[in-house]
């Protein structure tokens, strides 16, 4: 079982539509992927139709009384199913703040999933926090959409240098270029310098497309509505380099 967080401190970045095409795509492979959706809007959750509710919320889930097995529902995909957000996942960071071991918990929680999936898919809120540092210590890998602008690039190098500061030298950090625009000479120059920095980025961008803001009002994934259009392909190519930089 391989955990990938799809992350970023910054939000508007496509975190979550990174979550659910790459899921889409994953368990179009074979895979068998859970999403587990931990930001309290429940973005991915809405994309999936399912309703935005954690029986016992987020307090039964962090401290114990509630296994995280239960609350997974199938959606309408073979082969993806989600454990899906709940309103009271805005008050994590105060429920591990009373847990011993908080950094940890995160990985437990999982850790009994790991014969029943390929692939975990963490859809995680915009922040630097407590839920933040259980999702480093649970997951193999950050996904990180980044847009080709100055801001988004400093958000990624605070998050390269709490990784140093953590000692999290086994977190993988894959970062990618998302809503990108070929057409604005700094999305250019921004795409064509970064990699001589960043070995660790990935070569395949998302393209800004309304066909992504449209998965709000399918609420679906590219590839399961418009799985001609090039940023459904270029889900599909970024999934396949995943899968090959993990090994």
């Amino acid at each position: 079982m391989n955990v990938l967080a799809s992350y970023n401190i910054k939000g508007g970045v496509g975190k979550t539509a990174s979550a659910v095409n790459l899921a889409f795509v994953a368990a179009r492979t074979g895979a068998r992927v859970l999403v587990v959706d931990l930001d309290p809007q429940g973005a991915a959750t809405f994309y999936f139709r399912i309703k935005p509710k954690v029986k016992g919320g987020g307090k039964g889930l962090v401290s114990g009384k509630r296994d995280l097995g239960d609350l997974i529902k199938g959606t309408d995909y073979d082969g993806v199913d989600l454990v899906p957000a709940d309103f009271s996942f805005r008050n994590l960071d105060l429920l591990l703040d009373a847990e011993k071991k908080s950094k940890k918990k995160l990985a437990k929680l999982l850790k009994p999933l790991a014969n029943e999936y390929d692939f975990i898919l963490l859809d995680c809120p915009p922040s630097m926090s407590l839920v933040s540092e259980a999702v480093f210590h649970a997951a193999d890998a950050l996904i990180v959409p980044l847009i080709p602008t100055t801001l988004s690039l400093r958000t990624y190098e605070q998050l390269q240098a709490f990784r140093a500061e953590e000692k999290l030298a086994n977190l993988t950090l894959l970062p990618f270029f998302s809503m990108v625009d070929r057409r604005k000479t700094m999305h250019r120059d921004i795409i064509d310098r970064f990699p001589d920095d960043h070995a660790e980025a990935l070569t395949t961008h998302i393209p800004y497309a309304s066909v992504v803001e449209r998965m709000g009002t399918e609420r679906a994934p590219l590839g399961a509505f418009a799985p001609r259009t090039a940023a459904a392909a270029a889900y599909e190519t970024l999934w396949a380099e995943i899968v090959s930089r993990l090994g």
